[in-house]
């Protein structure tokens, strides 16, 4: 295991950790402490905990050294990680808004919903407080290590921290402005459900672009036509294809050179372009040069 291994796991055990014990707290507090939201948001936390262990799981196999089968890498297990995670935070969402649709349905209905008690609204807090915490940690590490995966293990857990301030603000309404506001309750998981519905699409399309081999985005591009041309001795950029592999780019382009010169120097020309694309884009880079004489 690598020192970038070894880093993702540790940033990601600490989250399982957290999100172990906020599972039974949040569980706890919910059917003890009469919050239908509070429950919503465990499930939530248990997401949060699967989503963990599928990090664990492939950045693992990302982090294999190149193959024969996988000239590549592994990088885009990483990216498949992150689209489970975006998968998973955006079903999650929907099912606590089905379920608040359902509770609210019921108390228009005449269902008396019950009143929370104090032991949910404390376990909200401490909720929110912790995953504000971790996200912190996670994403710092994640831009750190350039980890999508990481990154978007850190929104996971903002988007927890979001949900358990729409708990809160349920909870307490629910407790204290009287019976007929009990409804805030469901109400709060319904909206708190539309982010994080919203998370998960955030982490899911860029994930999906990379695994359907979307280029990189124009900026991008203009700055390795800019890294190459600035080269001394190649004068054109074209043909230029790039898409990322998991925590790494792969880029493939024509330099237009001086017909006249030696293999060598033509080689060397190309080498000096692949080290500076690398030196910006990172060592694991993946570069192809195609080198075409000026007419």
């Amino acid at each position: 295991m690598n020192g970038r291994e070894k880093e993702i796991y540790k940033v990601t055990l600490l989250g399982t950790a957290v999100n172990a014990v906020l599972i039974v707290l949040k569980f706890v507090a919910g059917f003890i402490g009469r919050s239908s939201a509070m429950v919503a948001d465990a499930v939530h936390s248990l997401s949060d905990f699967v989503t963990d262990v599928i990090v664990l799981v492939f950045v693992k196999i990302a982090g294999k050294p190149r193959d024969k089968g996988h000239d590549y890498g592994h990088g885009k297990f990483e990216t498949f990680a992150t689209m489970i995670i975006g998968i998973i935070l955006s079903l999650a969402g929907i099912a606590l808004m089905v379920n608040g649709i359902n509770l609210v349905i019921k108390s228009l209905h005449g269902h008396a919903l019950p009143r929370p008690t104090m032991l949910a609204l404390v376990i909200a807090v401490v909720s929110i407080l912790s995953k504000e915490w971790l996200f912190r940690v996670t994403m710092r590490k994640g831009r750190q290590l350039n980890s999508s995966a990481v990154r978007a293990n850190a929104w996971h857990h903002r988007s927890d921290a979001i949900s358990s301030i729409g708990t809160l603000v349920g909870v307490a309404g629910a407790m204290f402005l009287g019976d007929r506001w009990r409804i805030l309750d469901p109400v709060a998981a319904i909206v708190v459900s539309i982010f994080i519905i919203k998370s998960g699409y955030d982490i899911m399309k860029p994930s999906v672009d990379e695994l359907l081999e979307s280029s990189l985005p124009e900026a991008d591009e203009e700055a390795i036509r800019s890294i190459v041309l600035g080269i001394p001795g190649i004068e054109r950029v074209h043909n230029l294809r790039t898409r990322r592999i998991g925590n790494a780019i792969a880029v493939d382009l024509h330099a237009k050179m001086d017909g006249n010169i030696t293999l060598n120097e033509a080689h060397a020309l190309a080498t000096a372009a692949e080290g500076a694309i690398k030196d910006t884009y990172g060592p694991d880079s993946i570069v192809t040069i195609h080198m075409e004489p000026l007419p």
